[in-house]
């Protein structure tokens, strides 16, 4: 990502690690286990994290809305990455990147017991290693857009285009919903280029179009929705759809 090349991610929401594992196995860049909407708790992530780590992806987490202490837990157990919800300005960046940093960068406290299989080498190596990305999805957020990634310890962003649409009180459904929602996430775009922050989103069938716009931290679908899909191209093989 820091030179420029898209990374593909998928999102894990029905708490199984064998689907994470499966997931990451399959060839993607990173597997996000979600906290926020996902049936995922502090011991099923740890498994999940470990089973990523059988395939090519990086674990990573979102944390729910509010919660600076889950970022330290989920690190502790494995994550190399996290995304935070719901960042509406720079106070609330520069809490959660401090979070996710041992001192003197952050205010981590010590005790990864969960991840040492990453190496005996994480302590000296994971504040640099480790991705922050903070998700931009509100009016104000939109708003502070560039005093939220100017914060020192903020990687990038992963934009949510459902909820920023909705705070904007714009259908994304309607073609003048979809052009406002578009252009919002196109200022956040030309706000990563010049904070020089990776830029992220999430959005399911339509990636390509965002990652020819210069989008690197792509999420392009869920496991339910990776299930629900196969099954039905199945049954569209028997004429049953």
């Amino acid at each position: 990502m820091l030179e420029g090349k898209p990374t593909l991610g998928g999102d894990v929401l029905l708490g199984s690690y064998l689907a994470a594992e499966m997931i990451s196995r399959a060839g993607f860049d990173y597997v996000l286990v979600d906290n926020q909407h996902g049936a995922f708790d502090l011991e099923s992530s740890a498994l999940t994290f470990r089973s990523i780590c059988l395939g090519s992806a990086i674990p990573m987490a979102r944390v729910p809305p509010g919660d600076l202490a889950a970022i330290e837990r989920l690190l502790d157990r494995g994550a190399l990455g996290i995304v935070v919800p719901m960042i509406n300005n720079a106070q609330e960046a520069k809490a959660a990147a401090s979070a996710a940093r041992y001192p003197p960068k952050g205010t981590r406290s010590w005790g990864p017991v969960g991840a040492g299989f990453h190496g005996e080498d994480y302590g000296t190596c994971i504040n640099d290693e480790v991705l922050l990305a903070v998700q931009i999805e509100s009016a104000e957020g939109l708003k502070n857009a560039e005093e939220i990634l100017s914060v020192d310890g903020v990687d990038g962003c992963w934009i949510g285009p459902n909820d920023l649409a909705r705070s904007m009180g714009v259908d994304k459904n309607t073609p003048e919903g979809a052009e406002a929602c578009d252009a919002a996430i196109l200022s956040i775009l030309d706000v990563c280029r010049k904070t020089n922050k990776i830029p992220g989103i999430a959005s399911i069938g339509d990636s390509q179009r965002w990652i020819d716009k210069g989008f690197v931290f792509v999420t392009v679908g869920y496991d339910g929705w990776f299930i629900e899909n196969g099954a039905r191209d199945t049954l569209k093989q028997y004429g049953r759809l």
